[in-house]
This record gives structure tokens, sequence and C-alpha cells, in this order.
């Protein structure tokens, strides 16, 4: 990646004219000499975080039979869970914690790059907006038909789906005795939803993911370009990481791989991504249908 990619243009339209000292740089910011020299580190690195810090972040409780109980001790709690977050003692009730530090821990290695996330001119098309709201149209619709279900359970593959179960978390409900700390939780929620998730997303699977297949020297490859290879990956890794939406999954994102070949905007897919997650999130708070987030 070229250097100067990373600098807006303005800034060097005036290094040119003036011989003046550059400004200082904030030390929060990774060095361009950095992103220069590892130029994956903006698509990356805030989608590495986020999923390392997710990790931890526990599941609801399957219930244990009440005759069984006394004899789980412990485990009862935890619903038989024995998951990562289960063997370090993390509970249910410990999820809005959990969940806002991987958002401020995300937030912190967005801000690191920011100056490879400048490479793109930051614009928005009406078109995009439109997108947005056709997707979670189509979310919502085939996640309520349960289509993959119906296919898998007569194979014996219904446990796949619950490899992408949802936490589920109602603050509403889970911390009715703290109103206060609810809505400020799903505050919380709402912004990793509808501005953090669209953004690291977006970055890595098109910006960086997509343009890797194509070539090995991908920060070359102009944004919007397509291949076979490449729409099919923009397809079936979002999938893979959606096992409990599989058509949802595959209808939606390649809904937005047409937005991105035809506007060739990389802030265009991450507008249609903040505009879907924002009115899911409005409508699972409005219809309580806790289990699509």
């Amino acid at each position: 990646m070229d250097q100067d990619a990373l600098e807006p243009a303005g800034s060097r339209e005036q290094g040119a004219g003036s011989a003046s000292a550059p400004s200082p740089r904030s030390s929060l910011l990774a060095p361009r000499s950095l992103l220069s020299a590892h130029p994956w580190l903006p698509f990356v690195l805030p989608l590495l975080v986020y999923m390392l810090v997710g990790s931890l972040e526990p599941g609801p409780p399957e219930p244990v039979p009440e005759r069984f109980r006394d004899a789980a001790g412990p485990i009862a709690e935890s619903g038989g869970d024995m998951s990562l977050a289960s063997r370090l003692g993390i509970r249910y009730r410990h999820y809005p914690l959990v969940y806002t530090a991987k958002i401020a821990a995300t937030i912190v290695a967005m801000l690191y790059v920011l100056p490879g996330y400048r490479q793109f001119p930051f614009r928005i098309s009406p078109l995009a907006l439109g997108v947005g709201v056709v997707g979670v149209v189509l979310w919502i619709v085939l996640c309520h038909w349960q289509i993959e279900r119906r296919l898998l359970e007569p194979l014996g593959l219904a446990s796949f789906l619950g490899l992408g179960q949802r936490p589920a978390y109602n603050p509403l409900d889970q911390l009715a005795d703290a109103p206060a700390w609810a809505y400020t939780f799903l505050a919380i929620r709402f912004l990793g939803l509808a501005l953090v998730v669209p953004i690291i997303e977006e970055f890595f699977l098109r910006g960086f993911l997509m343009r890797f297949v194509v070539s090995d020297r991908w920060w070359e490859i102009p944004f919007g370009t397509i291949t076979p290879l490449a729409a099919v990956v923009g397809t079936a890794f979002p999938m893979l990481m959606h096992p409990a939406e599989l058509l949802a999954a595959a209808v939606w994102f390649s809904l937005v791989t047409w937005l991105m070949v035809r506007t060739k905007n990389i802030w265009d897919c991450v507008a249609a991504h903040a505009v879907t997650n924002l009115l899911l999130g409005v409508y699972v708070v409005t219809y309580a249908q806790w289990q699509l987030w």
C-alpha cells in the first residue's frame, strides 16, 4: 500500500504548497509507516479484537431439570455450559460487562488504525440506505421462516444451528432492578450493533478478504472488483459466521455485494449494514424478539 494512500488528498495538496512543518500526529494513532508495511491492520485488527474479547461472552444457560439441580451444584447456574466463559466463571449475568469491554476494546483498535480508514473517501449514496431498509425486511422474514432448521433437522444436523446461538440478552428484564444501567447498556448495545459492527465487518470482508482472494497484492485491487471466487467468499464466509441464519446471511450479504459492485464505495456497504442493524435492533426491542441479537 502506498503511504500516500493513507493521507487525505487535502493534506497532500496543502503540503505541496507550503514548506511549514507538518502538524503533529496523535501518538494514539498507528504510524503511517506501520500501516504501509502492514496494510492489513485497519481491515483485520479491529475484528480480531472484537472476536477475541467476544469469545468470553456467556451464552444463555440451558435449563437444568429441577430434580438434577442439587446434584449439578455450580454447573446448574451455567446450565452445563462448558464454554471458555463458563470455565472462567463468567455467567450470563456478566454479559453486559463483557459486551461493554468488547465494544470499548474494539473502538480503541479502530481509533488506532483510523488513518487506514481515511484512504477511502467518505460518501454515502441514497441507494445504500434503501438497500439497508430492504435488507432488514429480508433478514427478519427469512429468520422467522427457519428454513435452515426444517432442512437440517431431518439430516440430524440441527446441532449445527446451535453454533450460531445469539446471547438473546434482554437488559430490560435481566437488569430490571437497575433501570439506569439497563438503558445505558441498551445504548451500548445499539452502539455496537449499528456503528462498530458494520465498520469492522465490512472493512474485513469487502475491504480485505474479498480482495485478498483476487490477488496476494490485494491492497492494489480497486475496491468493488469482483471475481467468481470473491463473490462466493463474500457470501460463504458470512454464512459460516451466522450458522443459525444461513439463508438470511446468504441473501443479505449477496445483496450488499451487489451494492459494492454497483457503487464501488466501501462506505455505502457500511451504511447499508448500519441501517439494517439499527432497524433490526429497533424491531428486536419493540417486539421483544431478543433471539435475533
